[in-house]
């Protein structure tokens, strides 16, 4: 749920960029977009869905690349 949770706000927003899950268990986002926009998606990160537990985020913040096209949810 938390994958889902963070595409369909990320793609409201019009952010693009991906989520998946991690082979430990934690969730890697990327995403692209307007800084005001990028800092709504953050908070919502750390907050997480209803019922989800976030231990920890770590941000770092960079260049954008200008590869995606859309907001997606990686399945490895």
């Amino acid at each position: 749920m938390f994958r889902d949770f963070i595409c369909r706000n990320a793609r409201a927003k019009g952010i693009t960029g991906t989520v998946r899950n991690n082979l430990d268990g934690s969730v890697s986002v990327y995403a692209e977009g307007e800084e005001d926009k990028l800092q709504k998606l953050s908070s919502l990160i750390h907050r997480g869905p209803l019922f989800a537990r976030v231990d920890r985020v770590i941000e770092e913040w960079k260049e954008p690349s200008g590869e995606f096209d859309s907001f997606d949810i990686l399945y490895s």
